[in-house]
């Protein structure tokens, strides 16, 4: 015998079958989304963490690595520059070129007269450059022989110290001199003498304070 459905039935079988369907698809995507959502994370968790390493490292790099060998801020101390640097301003030395040529006649440089153990630092102008023979009569300075023509003395030179008589550079000296002469200690007192490269920290390149003076100097 042949069984018969109602209509109403029918449909309501066929309602149910569908949603389990669209029950057993949700349960599937919700499963599927669980395990999506769980490397999904540490993705991006590894993300953030690698984020903060280089945050970090920039931050010693500015802070520990660019001062000591790239850069760094240096402030005048005293009068020993004038005219053309004046107590208290600020400036930038870069460390990096004298590591591949020498200090050039006229630069202005940063070093340490009594050696890298000690804190004293000077800025003074390089005018004798190795292997030159440097000497002082009156006011003139005489290289090898022959005047210097230079024109960054703040007075006449009164004093020669110790290049009153004609001083050989080593093959590592400098011979250097402040701006303003009459107040400089510089090359020609013998507690400071002669410069060696090993003790220079860089090359003043500009000046960044007063922020009225900001820029470049001779």
């Amino acid at each position: 015998m042949q069984r018969e459905y109602d209509t109403d039935d029918l449909e309501d079988e066929i309602d149910m079958q569908i949603e389990e369907e669209l029950e057993d698809e949700e349960s599937f995507e919700d499963g599927e989304a669980e395990e999506l959502e769980e490397p999904d994370r540490k993705k991006k968790l590894r993300g953030i963490l690698i984020e903060a390493v280089l945050y970090i490292a920039i931050i010693v790099l500015c802070v520990k690595v660019v001062p000591r060998y790239v850069i760094q801020r240096t402030i005048v101390d005293g009068e020993s520059m004038m005219d053309t640097l004046k107590d208290r301003e600020n400036l930038l030395v870069e460390k990096i070129s004298y590591h591949f040529k020498d200090p050039e006649r006229f630069d202005v440089i940063v070093f340490y007269p009594y050696g890298r153990d000690s804190d004293e630092y000077y800025i003074k102008r390089v005018i004798g450059l190795p292997g030159e023979t440097v000497q002082i009569i009156g006011s003139q300075i005489y290289i090898n022989g022959k005047v210097l023509e230079e024109n960054y003395g703040k007075d006449p030179i009164e004093f020669a110290g110790t290049v009153e008589e004609p001083q050989t550079l080593g093959e590592d000296e400098f011979f250097v001199l402040g701006d303003n002469r009459d107040v400089s200690q510089d090359s020609r007192f013998e507690e400071v003498g002669f410069v060696q490269k090993k003790n220079i920290e860089g090359k003043a390149i500009l000046r960044i304070y007063p922020f009225t003076k900001f820029g470049t100097f001779e």
